[in-house]
């Protein structure tokens, strides 16, 4: 999108007051369809009003032809349009930033007229609201950081390698850059304003952003990262730009306060400690960072190197996996048994293959859809279900009675596991959004939870079962980090794992999660067994899991 959207464009969801009617729609890309339809509704009303204000809006007129394009293009292939992540972010910013900006032009003789058949039609089209832009920037940020993408490279739309876009704006960078600031991120505010001033130059008056309103934000988030002396001088130049700018004004004195303190603190080290007690070889000294091994790294290292596809499972585990049929005895599998993969033996992870089927699938997509909620977890402490920054997807629940395919999928689980789904939770279906996650977890309750599932009077989350409704063009892996172990989404497959080991103790190593879906779109359906009705189907062992356990026998 040109920078002189930017420059014309201003916000009509402000006057129509849905900031928070349809809040939340970058958890889920499948809700984010719709935003393509509200886009082309303002393109078409936009039209209209130029036509009316020919000559005074010809800038105006230039702007909206380019948005006509970018949705053009999206309408293409939605699917593929906004599996990208920066699209989407782009799609979002269109709609609440950009939009912002037309506000001074529209309110102006016709402008109101348009504004009004803006708001009749609010109640028929989604608009996104602040938090989704918010939402989608730190959905980027957070992409940034797990996969380590370089920002030059995410504005020039090439993730991972892979030129998926047109590339982000002067404008585009400083407002992911603002938002970082906003939500106190001065790493990453740092990050996008400095882009944002290396496309200023390029772009030069065609883009509404100023060197002015760059330098504010960079030299004050750049003091915040602990570099007064590069802030000082990022706020002399603004300076000399805005002689009269007030906060500049008051910045650059306390810049200097805290440079002078700092000197007189190593010059008063200097008096007790000698002269010479620091050497120029000293003082400039490079400490090599340590490479940590695997052992040594943190959770949160492990499950983004895990996420990059950077570690694996040790060589001396993989050799015993196997692949198999499974039929468990029984004549429906007889002729067409499951195909059964190894990922993992203590705890056993197994992956089925070719499990659920498209029509399947669509089916549950379908029904799933219009009930689509932010996905929550549960307070340890209450036992109330509340959303969370860590889990960012939208999920729905579907009971078998709905439909023929729901109870297939759903019956298909104890054809595979051995285990009764007569105390199963119903099927979770789940669509991840923006950069959609969910942070390293516990599918189990464990003793410190009380209250958790305390309502179902089933006992404890006994195992799970995970289908895999698409495939994911980049990231999205379910991970155990404290195996080494990456699953990767492979459309009609199912990974399985026991959540509690025979003797009903929680299995720690079971701990998982899911990455950022960096591009692409991920669905999954959910569907976690509980202990009670299991009592013949696995029975209780007062030990842990026996070496030789199989999950193919209970």
């Amino acid at each position: 999108m040109a920078a002189g959207v930017i420059t014309t464009l201003t916000v009509v969801i402000v006057a129509l007051g849905v900031q928070n009617a349809n809040a939340e729609l970058y958890t889920a890309l499948a809700d984010m369809e719709e935003l393509l339809e509200t886009e082309a509704v303002l393109i078409g009303t936009l039209n209209g009003y130029i036509e009316v204000q020919e000559k005074r809006l010809d800038t105006l007129r230039r702007n909206v032809d380019e948005y006509a394009r970018e949705h053009e293009e999206a309408s293409r292939n939605i699917q593929q349009y906004l599996s990208n992540p920066i699209n989407a972010y782009l799609l979002i910013k269109r709609l609440t930033t950009d939009w912002k900006r037309i506000e001074e032009l529209i309110t102006q003789d016709v402008g109101n007229s348009f504004v009004e058949n803006i708001t009749n039609s609010r109640s028929d089209i989604k608009f996104p609201s602040d938090e989704d832009l918010n939402g989608a920037a730190v959905a980027l940020m957070r992409l940034q950081d797990t996969y380590k993408l370089e920002t030059a490279q995410i504005a020039r739309g090439v993730l991972n390698g892979v030129q998926y876009s047109t590339g982000l704006t002067a404008g585009d960078c400083f407002e992911l850059g603002r938002q970082s600031y906003n939500n106190g991120d001065h790493y990453h505010t740092v990050l996008w304003m400095q882009e944002a001033m290396d496309r200023l130059q390029d772009e030069q008056n065609r883009t509404s952003v100023t060197k002015p309103d760059i330098l504010e934000y960079l030299a004050f988030s750049t003091y915040m990262q602990g570099n007064v002396a590069r802030a000082l001088t990022m706020t002399n130049e603004l300076l000399e730009l805005v002689p009269s700018h007030p906060r500049a004004l008051g910045n650059r004195v306390y810049y200097q306060d805290e440079l002078e303190k700092k000197a007189s603190q190593v010059r008063k080290k200097r008096g007790e400690d000698g002269e010479d007690s620091i050497t120029p070889g000293q003082a400039f000294a490079i400490v090599e960072e340590k490479i940590k091994s695997v052992e040594e790294m943190t959770d949160r290292e492990k499950y983004e190197m895990l996420c990059r596809a950077e570690a694996t499972i040790p060589l001396e585990i993989q050799k015993k996996l196997k692949c198999k049929y499974v039929d468990r005895g029984s004549p429906y599998l007889r002729i067409g048994p499951f195909k059964m993969e190894e990922a993992y033996l203590d705890p056993r992870i197994v992956i089925f293959h070719d499990v659920i089927y498209d029509d399947e699938i669509e089916t549950i997509k379908r029904l799933a859809q219009p009930r689509f909620k932010r996905a929550t977890v549960q307070n340890m402490k209450t036992g109330e279900l509340e959303t969370a920054n860590y889990r960012i997807s939208k999920s729905a629940w579907l009971q078998e009675r709905e439909h023929k395919h729901v109870a297939a999928v759903c019956n298909r689980v104890e054809l595979m596991t051995g285990l009764t789904i007569s105390t199963a939770e119903e099927l979770q279906v789940v669509n991840y959004g923006i950069g959609g996650h969910y942070e390293p977890h516990f599918d189990f309750a464990r003793r410190e939870e009380k209250n958790a599932f305390k309502s179902l009077n089933t006992g404890n989350r006994i195992a799970t079962l995970l289908y895999y409704m698409s495939d994911v063009e980049q990231g999205g892996a379910t991970v155990f980090p404290g195996l080494r172990l990456s699953l990767w989404p492979k459309k009609g497959s199912a990974a399985f794992w026991h959540n509690l080991k025979p003797n009903g103790e929680g299995d720690y190593k079971t701990r998982h999660a899911a990455c950022p879906v960096l591009t692409g779109t991920k669905w999954v359906a959910n569907k976690w067994l509980h202990e009670k009705g299991q009592e013949f189907r696995r029975p209780c062992t007062l030990e842990n899991q026996p070496p030789d356990y199989d999950v193919t026998k209970y």
